[in-house]
C-alpha cells in the first residue's frame, strides 16, 4: 500500500518565487533595486577569509544583534535574529499558540501569514480590508475579541497594498487586546517618511512584537530578519528558536553592513526617491486612463495598482522583459532604478493605449 499524504499537504499550493532570469527587469519581489556600494561589497567579501568554517555559528548572534540594535537605537536585549522574517513568523505561530487557539490576520496581506497556520493546523480568522485597502483598527479589535484570538499578525505598511496604518491605531489595537500577542511586521517601515513605527514601544507592552528585515535595504541575499520584543519575550524566542539559525557568513557580513549606517540610509533615501518618481509618473496615467488604472498611496518601496486584468497586464509586461507581482484585482510594482522605471512606464503606456483603443 502506497504512502498517502495527509489532507493539509495533499492540495497545498506551493509558493511561487519570482523568475530568476537575469535578463528580466525584476520589479516583482520588493528587493532593493541597488546593490551595496562597491567598497562595502569588497569589505564584505574579505569577511569570508576570517571565517572558521569548521566551527558552528554564534548561537545567539551577539555582534549582529548589537549592530542591528545600534542602527535602530534599541537594546540588544530586545532583539532576536531570524533566518529571514519567515522563520520568525513561523516561530511565533508554532510556539506562542496552543492547540485549538485562534490566529488572526488581515486580507489582503503577506501570504506567509496564512501559510504557517495551515501547516500547524491553527484556526485562522481573516479581517477583510475595505475598497480603499485601509485596515480598520476597530474592526480588527472587534473580530479579535469575538474569536478570542490569541495571536494577531499584520504588516504595516502592508504588503501587497502599500498602505500604512497610523501608529496611534496600531497602539490602540495593542492596548485593546492585552491578552493577545500582537505582532506587527514593519518590513517596509523604513520607507514611510512619517515616523509611524512602534519599534520603540516594545518595552512598554507585554503583548507587542515587531518584525524587521534587512532584505529591503539591500541585503536580501543574506535572508536575515529580526524580532523586537520586551526582554521577557526575547528570552522565550531565544529559547525556542533553532540553535544555530543564522550562519556565520550572514552574521559577519550583516554586522559589517549594519555598522555602515550612512550607506544604508543612502540606500533607503534612493529607494524613496525612486518610488516617488514612479508614483508621479503612474498618477499622471491614472488621470488619462481613469477606468483602466487606480494607484493607491504608497509608503513602501513599491506601488500597488488596481486594474481590470492584473494577470493580463503582468503577462504583457513579461513579454517585454519586465516581471511584476499580480493578485486578484491588484498589481504590485517594485520601485526600480531610473532606467527600470522608464522601461516600466514605456510598457505601461503601450498597454493602456492598447486597452483604451479596444474599449
Amino acid at each position: 500500500m502506497a504512502y498517502t499524504l495527509n489532507e493539509k499537504l495533499a492540495a497545498f499550493p506551493p509558493y511561487t518565487p519570482s523568475d530568476e532570469d537575469p535578463k528580466l527587469i525584476h520589479m516583482d519581489a520588493n528587493e532593493c533595486a541597488m546593490n551595496l556600494p562597491a567598497d562595502l561589497v569588497d569589505r564584505a567579501s574579505k569577511e569570508v577569509l576570517g571565517v572558521q568554517f569548521h566551527r558552528y555559528p554564534d548561537a545567539y548572534a551577539k555582534d549582529l544583534r548589537e549592530a542591528f540594535a545600534a542602527f535602530y537605537g534599541l537594546s540588544a536585549d530586545c532583539v532576536t535574529a531570524g533566518n529571514g522574517s519567515d522563520e520568525l513568523i513561523g516561530l511565533f505561530i508554532s510556539a506562542f499558540l496552543m492547540k485549538g487557539e485562534t490566529f488572526l490576520t488581515t486580507e489582503p496581506d503577506f501570504s506567509m501569514y496564512t501559510f504557517y497556520p495551515h501547516l500547524s493546523e491553527v484556526p485562522v480568522v481573516l479581517v477583510e480590508k475595505g475598497e480603499d485597502l485601509t485596515l480598520s483598527a476597530g474592526s480588527l479589535i472587534e473580530q479579535a475579541k469575538a474569536s478570542n484570538a490569541r495571536l494577531v499578525l499584520f504588516s504595516n505598511p502592508c504588503n501587497p497594498t502599500s498602505v500604512g496604518l497610523p501608529r496611534k491605531d496600531v497602539l490602540r489595537i495593542v492596548e485593546a487586546l492585552p491578552d493577545t500577542l500582537v505582532v506587527v511586521d514593519e518590513a517596509y517601515m523604513d520607507f514611510w517618511e512619517e515616523d509611524q513605527s512602534v519599534l520603540g514601544e516594545v518595552g512598554a507592552y507585554d503583548n507587542l512584537a515587531v518584525l524587521k528585515t534587512c532584505s529591503k535595504m539591500g541585503l536580501a541575499a543574506l535572508r536575515l530578519g529580526f524580532a523586537v520584543t520586551n526582554p521577557r519575550l526575547t528570552q522565550v524566542l531565544q529559547t525556542v528558536k533553532s540553535v544555530y539559525n543564522i550562519n556565520t557568513l550572514t552574521q559577519r557580513i550583516a554586522t559589517l553592513v549594519l555598522r555602515e549606517e550612512s550607506a544604508l540610509r543612502n540606500q533607503i533615501a534612493k529607494t524613496i526617491a525612486s518610488r516617488r518618481a514612479l508614483s508621479v509618473a503612474v498618477a499622471a496615467r491614472e488621470k488619462t486612463f481613469p477606468g483602466l488604472l487606480k494607484l493607491y498611496p504608497s509608503c513602501t518601496n513599491f506601488l500597488t495598482l488596481r486594474m481590470p486584468d492584473p494577470k493580463g497586464f503582468a503577462g504583457f509586461l513579461l513579454s517585454r522583459g519586465i516581471s511584476v507581482r499580480y493578485f486578484p484585482q491588484l498589481v504590485r510594482v517594485t520601485a526600480g532604478t531610473t532606467k527600470e522605471n522608464e522601461a516600466f512606464m514605456t510598457a505601461l503606456d503601450l498597454y493602456l493605449e492598447g486597452e483604451s483603443s479596444h474599449a
